[in-house]
C-alpha cells in the first residue's frame, strides 16, 4: 500500500489523526492554462523574468517528491509519463496521478475567453496508455445549473467511469464552483454544490465512487454539512489563487477543523518564493505542531536563512486576504 492507501484505510476506518491530513501537489496547470500558470523564474531582485520551462517544471516536481513529504503528486499524463520513465518513483512513497480530463473551465489560456462560457466536457488522456505509469487520476466537473450542460458534464462523467472500470483506474473527484452566473443566491450557492455533488454521487455503487473529493472551500458551515453528511465520503479542498501565506496555511487549518482530509494546492505551493519549505509548513499546521500565523513567521525565517527575497513583508504576509477565510481565523 501507498501512504496515500495507508492513509485513506485509517481514515474510512474512523481513526483519523492529524498526521494522516493528505498533501497533493497539483502540478497540472499545462492541462489547462499552460505556459503561463508553470511557475515563474525570477533574477536575484525577485524580479520576474520569464515562465519555467518544461524541464525546470519537472525538475521542480522531482525535487518534491525526493522531500517526500505530500503523499500525492498530480500532473499531466505526459509529465507523470516523464518522471516515472526517469524512475522517479521507483522508490517513493508519494503517488503519482493524472489530470484526467479538461474541461473547458479550465481553459484561461492567454487571450482565451473559453473559461467565461458554460462548462463543456472534454478528456484528451487514454486511461489504458496511462495505466503503466499510474492507476490514479483527476476527473473534474462543474455544475452551472444549467440543464444541457451540467446533463452533459455527467453523461461524460458517466463515460468515464465506465473507463475506470474498464482499466482498473481509480479517481478522486473535483467540483468546481460554478465559473458562469448561475442566478442562484450567493449564500446559498455553497449548499446548492453540495447537494450538486452528494446526489451525483448517490447512485454509484461502491466500485464508482472517488476516492475522495477536491471542492473549494467555500466556509465552515458548507464544509462541515458535506464531511459530516457520509463518513464514508472524504473530502478534500482545492487551494484556489496564491494569495498571502497566511492564506494557505489558514486554509488548511480551518479546513481540517470542518471535516476535510485532503489538501490540493497549486498555486499556492508552485507560486511560493520556496516552494519545499512552504510544503513543509503546510504539514506543520495540518499537523497542529504551527498555528497559522506562528508558520508563516517560521516560513518568513527559511525565506533569510536561503537568502530568498519574500515576495511579501512579514507583516503583511501575515494577513488573511481571502473572504472565506475571514469568518473563522484560527
Amino acid at each position: 500500500m501507498t501512504r496515500l492507501d495507508q492513509k485513506l484505510a485509517r481514515i474510512n476506518a474512523g481513526q483519523y489523526r492529524p498526521s494522516d491530513f493528505i498533501i497533493a501537489d497539483a502540478k497540472d496547470p499545462d492541462m489547462g492554462p499552460s505556459i503561463s500558470w508553470t511557475g515563474e523564474v525570477k533574477d536575484a531582485s525577485g524580479t520576474v523574468v520569464r515562465n519555467r520551462t518544461r524541464a525546470e517544471f519537472l525538475a521542480q516536481m522531482e525535487l518534491i517528491i525526493e522531500q517526500d513529504i505530500v503523499d500525492v503528486m498530480l500532473a499531466s499524463a505526459s509529465n507523470i509519463e516523464a518522471l516515472s520513465r526517469k524512475g522517479v518513483f521507483a522508490n517513493s512513497a508519494v503517488k503519482p496521478a493524472i489530470r484526467a480530463n479538461e474541461s473547458t473551465d479550465i481553459w484561461v489560456m492567454r487571450g482565451a475567453t473559453y473559461s467565461k462560457q458554460p462548462s463543456v466536457p472534454y478528456r484528451t488522456p487514454s486511461l489504458a496508455r496511462v495505466k503503466p505509469f499510474t492507476d490514479l487520476g483527476l476527473y473534474s466537473v462543474t455544475f452551472n445549473h444549467n440543464l444541457a450542460a451540467d446533463i452533459a458534464s455527467l453523461a461524460a462523467f458517466a463515460d468515464f467511469r465506465e473507463d475506470c472500470i474498464k482499466n482498473g483506474f481509480s479517481y478522486f473527484l473535483e467540483v468546481f464552483n460554478p465559473n458562469v452566473d448561475t442566478g442562484i443566491d450567493p449564500a446559498v450557492l455553497p449548499f446548492y454544490i453540495n447537494d450538486c455533488i452528494c446526489r451525483s454521487l448517490a447512485g454509484l455503487t461502491k466500485a464508482e465512487r472517488p476516492k475522495f473529493l477536491k471542492i473549494a472551500y467555500n466556509g465552515a458551515k458548507a464544509l462541515d454539512e458535506l464531511s459530516s453528511y457520509d463518513p464514508g465520503l472524504v473530502v478534500g479542498v482545492l487551494g484556489g489563487g496564491s494569495g498571502t501565506s497566511r492564506d494557505c496555511f489558514e486554509l488548511i487549518a480551518q479546513s481540517e477543523k470542518y471535516g476535510a482530509r485532503v489538501a490540493l494546492f497549486g498555486r499556492k505551493i508552485n507560486r511560493a518564493e520556496a516552494p519545499l519549505a512552504m510544503i513543509a509548513m503546510m504539514r506543520e499546521v495540518s499537523s497542529h505542531n504551527l498555528k497559522p500565523e506562528a508558520a508563516v513567521r517560521a516560513y518568513h525565517a527559511e525565506l533569510a536563512k536561503q537568502g530568498i527575497k519574500p515576495a511579501r513583508p512579514l507583516e503583511d504576509d501575515c494577513q488573511i486576504t481571502e473572504a472565506v477565510l475571514k469568518p473563522a481565523v484560527i
